[in-house]
């Protein structure tokens, strides 16, 4: 893959993106709503799940709100409320499954935390069931049932296989197939990022014609250490990633205060609503707030 600033350089040449709005979620004053997931239905609402948080620290909870209108969202007090970082949500069986990272202390180091990627099914707003959890040290799992039942599993490895991060890939026949040892077995698919940047998948989909895309980011430290995020998407092709581009930057969305200088240009990749020629994409703001941004539906056209 092209390095983060090269694509970056391609996408700035490109790209063609429309309005953006700032997402209000009412309920948590005081608090910021930010690496969100897109919009989604269950029991007869449209709703988001978010990561709620003070400014001043990152000690957080992922909470459910229910659509007001397309930029308003309220907080469902009664919803079971959980200790997670940046949540994200698919369906498997008919089911809704919700992740999020939960953090803890570092068992080789307490004043230090680490991190692993929890799954749980959603009977109801208030009744959340742990199902899976991740490896110790990796975020960015995701999970996607294609129509025949099959479920693709991208991971993301870090360390002495996966450097600062990349993605790894295994197909499984149902959720009782999951293993930690599957996961940090998967294979690391072809075309991934190089070893200056680090990224990891967001959101799986199945196109109409059966190919797999898959909306995820790329990042990088500048050299005084400022992190830098894009959305990314990319087909997935056998073991390879196929077409990557980079569909939006920070500079695409309203000005927002950021949580700290060094996350003014992050932007964190929630989710896509597809239409025929047209997309909007939900994402975290300088880990402070939430917009959506209007543009081109990246799965319509052909790929860098």
């Amino acid at each position: 893959m092209l390095s983060a600033r090269e694509l970056l350089k391609v996408s700035r040449e490109r790209k063609k993106v429309g309005s953006s709005k700032k997402i209000t979620f009412n309920g948590v004053e005081d608090f910021d709503v930010y690496n969100i997931t897109a919009p989604f239905q269950f029991d007869g609402q449209k709703l988001i799940a978010g990561r709620v948080e003070k400014r001043e620290n990152e000690s957080s909870f992922v909470a459910f709100f229910k659509e007001v209108n397309a930029f308003t969202y309220e907080r469902i007090e009664s919803a079971t409320e959980l200790q997670l970082q940046d949540p994200f949500v698919t369906f498997i069986d008919g089911k809704l499954i919700l992740g999020g990272v939960e953090t803890f202390p570092n068992p080789d180091d307490d004043t230090k935390l680490s991190w692993r990627t929890n799954f749980y099914v959603v009977h109801q707003l208030n009744e959340v069931e742990l199902i899976f959890t991740g490896p110790n040290g990796m975020k960015d799992l995701r999970l996607k049932q294609l129509r025949n039942g099959e479920i693709i599993v991208l991971t993301r490895p870090q360390g002495d296989k996966g450097g600062r991060g990349k993605i790894g890939y295994l197909k499984i026949r149902s959720l009782g197939d999951l293993t930690i040892d599957k996961i940090e077995s998967a294979p690391l698919l072809q075309g991934n990022f190089n070893d200056a940047d680090w990224g990891g998948a967001n959101e799986i989909y199945e196109l109409e014609n059966g190919e797999i895309a898959v909306l995820g980011h790329i990042a990088f430290f500048d050299e005084e250490n400022n992190r830098h995020y894009y959305p990314l998407v990319f087909w997935l092709e056998d073991d390879t990633i196929s077409r990557p581009k980079i569909i939006a930057e920070r500079a695409d969305f309203l000005d927002s205060p950021a949580k700290r200088a060094d996350l003014i240009d992050v932007v964190f990749s929630g989710g896509l609503v597809l239409g025929p020629s047209k997309a909007i994409l939900y994402a975290g703001i300088s880990d402070a707030s939430a917009q959506y941004l209007e543009l081109d539906n990246p799965f319509k056209k052909v790929g860098i």
